[in-house]
């Protein structure tokens, strides 16, 4: 049965992180937004803010300095830090590391978890996972995937090009896909790698992402078969361990967006006078409002859902799928309601929702298009039925 009431200790933690984003991290945005550069530097910072306050790592285990939490205490604490875009970059839970950490700790060896997921867990490191292919490559069908890894001795040559590799600049070392005699497979490449090569930053919509979106290229890209993570052959299922909690994450961070959006704009309507009354007592407003309410309530509900299945050692894949859809379309909508609620300020720079916008769009396509999500769902369910015809 599914408890939705959090422990005591873990609704403490959610205040003090509200605190924590509220005091610390939101007075710190005007910084990024004014000096995009110090980003990595200002990071640094609510990092060790994030650590004094016993904030920092809220999935890592504790004995890997973390708080040790399980997916449906993250949910909390995530949607908590995610009401700042520095929110969960200041508690090192922020996308690609996170996912990256997820994977490392399941998956890796021990010298691989001393080598790569330690430091990266510590904060003290960055990293990027490279999958996604220009075209003809793998995009939302991994099974295009092109770059090839071919063995060398003992070892790994790894060839091929990766772009929109979000974090790469930057990042320590990347996960890397790539294609073997034996199946998918994915490797470990430290970024000081003579073959590892950044090849461009991809200009784009969103710019919240520490090291951006690049252009990865990997040329005779040699590495030990020490590298491998995991088991050769396995990297599509490795790939699901990662992307199914990954999705999940992304929803917990971007509905505490769109819940600090919803209370900005709620702000707004109560003060601003229009037609000789508050805006919030015109009977649109209202319905703005509480369409938004319904659905981050809805939204809120499925990622609990989805966190308890994982919880229960599920894949959820299901689950995770069909949250992912439902929250980026409706995180979207909430966002968009509220820059809309402002009018002509909301579309300013005097407030963040312009950049909250711009940064919810990518949402309804990395992790998997709502498109593809859509068709996978729809066959799921389709092949289950056509199943239970046939018995």
């Amino acid at each position: 049965m599914l408890d939705f009431s959090p422990s005591p200790e873990t609704e403490a933690l959610v205040a003090r992180t509200r605190q924590f984003v509220e005091e610390v991290v939101i007075p710190r945005e005007a910084e990024v937004a004014s000096e995009p550069h110090r980003l990595e530097s200002i990071r640094g910072e609510l990092q060790q803010a994030a650590r004094e306050a016993e904030l920092f790592a809220p999935r890592v285990p504790r004995d890997h300095g973390g708080l040790g939490l399980n997916w449906r205490d993250s949910a909390l604490v995530f949607e908590t830090a995610g009401r700042s875009l520095l929110g969960p970059q200041a508690l090192n839970c922020a996308a690609p590391d996170e996912g990256n950490m997820h994977l490392l700790h399941a998956v890796g060896s021990a010298a691989q978890q001393a080598r790569y997921y330690a430091p990266l867990a510590r904060g003290q490191v960055r990293s990027a996972f490279a999958m996604t292919e220009p075209a003809p490559g793998a995009g939302s069908d991994p099974s295009m995937l092109s770059t090839r890894a071919e063995r060398d001795g003992d070892g790994w040559v790894i060839n091929g090009d990766k772009w929109f590799i979000s974090g790469a600049d930057g990042a320590a070392f990347a996960i890397c896909m790539a294609r073997t005699d034996d199946g998918p497979t994915m490797f470990l490449v430290d970024a000081d790698n003579p073959g590892f090569e950044i090849t461009a930053l991809t200009p784009t919509l969103d710019h919240a992402f520490p090291g951006g979106h690049c252009e990865v290229r990997f040329a005779d890209c040699k590495v030990g078969a020490d590298a491998v993570l995991g088991e050769i052959g396995k990297g599509y299922d490795y790939a699901q361990l990662r992307l199914g909690p990954g999705r999940l994450t992304h929803c917990m961070r971007w509905l505490g967006i769109a819940g600090r959006a919803l209370d900005i704009a709620m702000d707004y309507v109560n003060q601003r006078e229009s037609f000789k009354k508050r805006l919030a007592q015109h009977q649109e407003m209202q319905r703005l409002v509480a369409e938004s309410a319904i659905e981050m309530h809805a939204s809120r509900l499925m990622i609990w859902q989805a966190a308890w299945c994982l919880d229960r050692g599920e894949k959820a894949l299901h689950e995770t799928s069909m949250t992912k859809v439902f929250v980026a379309e409706a995180v979207n909508r909430v966002v968009d309601r509220a820059l809309q609620m402002c009018g002509a300020r909301g579309i300013s720079e005097y407030l963040p929702l312009a950049n909250f916008y711009r940064e919810i769009r990518g949402f309804r396509i990395y992790d998997g298009a709502t498109e593809v999500h859509r068709a996978s769902i729809g066959i799921r369910l389709l092949r289950e039925a056509a199943k239970r015809s046939d018995t």
